[in-house]
């Protein structure tokens, strides 16, 4: 089992849900995509370059086809990877995201980013105290704040390629599909009934490119399932 993150995270952000998976009998892998965590940065961040870095990661840590799990931006990696490699995947688990392009909600994170004077800062605690006059919500300053490091001397600094990403923001948030691709393995959406990400007139879309594809709702999650409904999330993804 092979999970990618969503936008902004890391392999962290799956450290409990892989380990409740793995109790169950599984070998789970938890990747950083490029540009994220301890993976290199690249100023291609299109889906493209995202699923190649995928293929070669399982064909070097894998002896064979994976169960592919993808959260967000990993969900689009993910169905863009099934594509271009099908042989590599035996199942697909996309975690809260659509085969469609969404509207510009991110910019509020970035701006935060953009906005924080690294030089200044010193400590998570003053980070965290700094940005909480753009960033109001406790939960989304703390998501942020998981990307911020110290180099080896002591510096804060960004773990993700902020620059790439801001730039490449208009393709991450569109369509890794083209009309009429479609991939016909075992596939799963699990979407958060709270969460607006995969909405019932996405169903059709996630038919035409998914034929195999069901629809499980987890109803009391947002669009962090593996958090915010975590055994109902394992049940889904296992299922």
């Amino acid at each position: 089992m092979l999970v990618l993150h969503g936008l902004l995270g890391s392999s962290r952000n799956w450290q409990s849900a892989g380990a409740e998976m793995a109790a169950r009998g599984f070998r789970v892998t938890a990747a950083d995509l490029r540009n994220h965590g301890l993976s290199p940065w690249d100023d291609d961040c299109s889906y493209a370059a995202l699923a190649g870095d995928v293929a070669a990661l399982i064909g070097r840590a894998f002896s064979g086809p994976v169960h592919l799990i993808g959260h967000s931006m990993g969900g689009k990696a993910a169905m863009r990877l099934v594509m271009d490699r099908p042989e590599l995947v035996s199942r697909l688990t996309v975690v809260d995201i659509a085969p469609r392009a969404y509207p510009d909600r991110l910019r509020t994170e970035f701006i935060a980013m953009e906005s924080l004077d690294l030089a200044a800062v010193t400590s998570r605690k003053d980070a965290d105290a700094r940005l909480a006059a753009t960033v109001t919500d406790w939960g989304l300053r703390q998501f942020i704040l998981t990307n911020l490091g110290q180099d080896p001397d002591g510096r804060w600094r960004w773990t993700v390629n902020r620059a790439a990403l801001t730039r490449s923001l208009p393709e991450i948030l569109g369509n890794p599909l083209a009309p009429g691709e479609a991939w016909s393995g075992r596939t799963r959406f699990i979407r958060g009934g709270k969460s607006h990400y995969v909405r019932e007139e996405d169903f059709a879309a996630v038919r035409a490119h998914f034929p195999s594809a069901d629809v499980v709702t987890l109803p009391e999650s947002g669009h962090n399932p593996h958090f915010d409904a975590r055994a109902g999330f394992v049940d889904a993804a296992l299922g």
